[in-house]
């Protein structure tokens, strides 16, 4: 069976974070294995509290997993302070760690704040060009990028700056559009559109972890770059048309909409 590993926060709520990914790669046909950045205090609602993890103690849950059970993939979520980006990169490096999906988590569905100031320019210098893949929504990308995204050829031009400067493959999410939910790819230089029909579900929580997941953990499988995209786009648009409502914000999606799970082959 192949592995993959989540290093991100935990999300008491189950919505999102740790628990979203481990959900996501076990519907999805891999052993999930995760490293905790931090804990949160969240719900639908909102965040009310965040407490980081020790570095020391990310370095030995990211030690231990490698040590024993080697994942085929590595996604990287929620991770709040420039001091544990430097313990993930240092890590990944010297296991030389392959098929890592960053999800560059800055502000929660609800709208509260993830991701020091001072975090930023970290991830991009040290923690980006270790990435197989990078997956900002358009506000992570304006905040990665510097520029403002209105159109699709600007979404074109930031996705280029991106994978450029950082020398990683760019999954430009257009879920914050109003008219659709077309995401662009940046890969070696080429652009690849992959369209997606807007679902009516105001319950969303988590769908950037859940996306990240999905893509890590077809690309355990051994599957395509392209391939994997387009099988984690299909596998939440189902996550969301199966319309669960829970909680009194901006609710979960059913990860488990597929017991039978088509999505794990």
């Amino acid at each position: 069976m192949k592995t993959a590993l989540s290093i991100a926060g935990s999300d008491c709520s189950g919505g999102a974070g740790i628990q979203a990914d481990i959900k996501t790669m076990t519907m999805n046909g891999v052993f999930a294995a995760s490293a905790i950045t931090a804990l949160t205090a969240q719900n639908t609602t909102g965040v009310r509290s965040i407490m980081e993890v020790a570095p020391d103690f990310l370095k030995d849950q990211i030690d231990m997993v490698f040590e024993d059970i080697r994942p085929d993939a590595v996604k990287i979520g929620m991770v709040s302070s420039a001091e544990l980006i430097r313990v993930i990169a240092d890590r990944l490096c010297y296991y030389k760690a392959k098929n890592i999906v960053v999800d560059p988590v800055m502000v929660a569905t609800s709208g509260s704040r993830l991701m020091k100031t001072d975090a930023v320019a970290t991830l991009i210098k040290e923690f980006l060009p270790l990435a197989t893949l990078v997956t900002p929504n358009i506000p992570e990308a304006e905040a990665l990028s510097g520029l403002s995204v209105h159109t699709k050829e600007d979404m074109e031009r930031v996705a280029k700056l991106i994978g450029d400067t950082c020398g990683c493959a760019v999954l430009l999410k257009g879920g914050h559009s109003a008219s659709d939910a077309n995401d662009l790819l940046y890969a070696k230089g080429e652009s690849k559109w992959f369209c997606g029909k807007r679902i009516d579900n105001p319950n969303t929580h988590g769908t950037g972890c859940t996306l990240s997941s999905a893509i890590a953990a077809n690309l355990a499988k051994g599957y395509s770059l392209e391939t994997s995209i387009q099988r984690a786009k299909d596998y939440i648009s189902g996550a969301l048309a199966a319309m669960l409502d829970l909680g009194r914000g901006f609710g979960p999606m059913n990860h488990a909409f597929d017991l039978n799970s088509n999505f794990a082959k």
